[in-house]
């Protein structure tokens, strides 16, 4: 098993990104069950997100051993295991009051941790400029980190229509 190969599936909202990228994960961990990193912060009280999240659960089943991690994602990767990240944008989200080099260090950590690891993104860059200051700083944040990840994943999908579009 290839330990050490990381993949991008970045689309917009109910683009069929997630499920592509749990097919993904599983097909690399291979026999072993992969790990889900679970990145939504539940403090937000939010009840729609609650609803997709119970969505994403039902989806995966017991394909995945869950891990919930809201903010320091290289300290639950391990070494000669598969992951999915599942999703960066609300790791962003959650550390929107950090600044942008302490999440380009975190990411770069990850990418040079030995274990197979499937990113999941969602695209908010094609839209116009934000008028509010922290929508753009989000806005920002994700265009960064999308080019950092894909900067050193060895694959990257861009997903439209549960389609994938190989771009790396």
């Amino acid at each position: 098993m290839d330990n050490n190969k990381k993949i991008l599936y970045f689309g917009g909202q109910k683009s069929g990104k997630s499920l592509l990228a749990e097919k993904k994960a599983c097909e690399l961990s291979q026999h072993k069950k992969p790990f889900y990193i679970a990145t939504y912060d539940n403090s937000f009280g939010d009840e729609e997100m609650i609803k997709r999240v119970h969505k994403h659960q039902n989806q995966r089943l017991d394909k995945f051993i869950t891990l919930e991690e809201t903010k320091e994602l290289s300290k639950v990767i391990k070494e000669d295991e598969s992951y999915l990240i599942d999703c960066i944008s609300m790791w962003i989200l959650n550390r929107l009051d950090d600044n942008e080099d302490i999440l380009l260090e975190e990411l770069e950590k990850i990418s040079k941790i030995k274990a197979n690891i499937v990113f999941v993104l969602n695209d908010v860059n094609s839209g116009v400029i934000p008028m509010d200051k922290i929508s753009r700083k989000y806005i920002d944040l994700s265009g960064v980190i999308g080019q950092k990840l894909a900067s050193f994943c060895d694959e990257v999908y861009e997903v439209k229509l549960g389609l994938p579009q190989r771009l790396k």
